[in-house]
């Protein structure tokens, strides 16, 4: 079901985010992203920089995350190819440096001092979250066939979505050793 119907308005702004995650013949993965910024009308007054028409993007990047099964990162690629800043483009080279770092929960805190906030670009930061939860998406069926479940492993998604809490019909069948709900009646009628 779509969003009920807005009032009146005029669309000033458009962030485009497209991630792909494809399996390799080597047995790596890229998980691909790219995040374009649009305005809907003509940017006058950027401070030094040329009006940038509307349509055309005034943010245009590109980043690949090389990594294996495990979700070991074995090789970032970032690209600018659009910004509203001659030096944007310069710092895409330290994303590169998320080589051997591993996709996991809480992994982008020790991140901040590489490629966070002023060590970094404000989008393709915003574009590694978003190519990170692709990764876990293009691999999860393999990693699954590949390992099974078994009571006590670590589950990423625990606890990260209501449908994965503790107390979730949904932890009941896929992990009932986490499950602490109330068990259900075998014996009541089910509808």
């Amino acid at each position: 079901m779509p969003l009920p119907i807005p009032s009146a308005r005029k669309l000033h702004h458009h962030r485009h985010i497209d991630c792909r995650g494809y399996e390799r013949e080597d047995g790596l993965w890229d998980i691909e992203g790219h995040l374009t910024d649009t305005k809907a009308f003509t940017w006058h007054n950027r401070k030094g920089s040329p009006d940038l028409p509307a349509g055309v993007p005034a943010h245009d990047m590109w980043m690949r995350l090389t990594i294996d099964i495990e979700m070991l990162i074995h090789e970032c690629i970032a690209v600018t190819d659009s910004s509203p800043y001659q030096l944007c483009p310069d710092i895409t080279p330290k994303f590169s440096q998320l080589k051997g770092h591993r996709i996991g929960r809480g992994w982008t805190k020790p991140l901040q001092a590489i490629i966070g906030n002023r060590h970094g670009c404000t989008h393709q930061w915003e574009l590694l979250g978003r190519i990170a939860i692709t990764a876990y998406q293009t691999t999860n069926n393999s990693r699954q066939q590949q390992k099974p479940y078994q009571p006590g492993d670590p589950v990423h998604t625990f606890n990260t979505c209501h449908m994965y809490t503790s107390a979730s019909e949904e932890t009941l069948r896929r992990w009932p050793d986490l499950y602490t709900g109330p068990l259900p009646n075998p014996y009541q009628q089910q509808s």
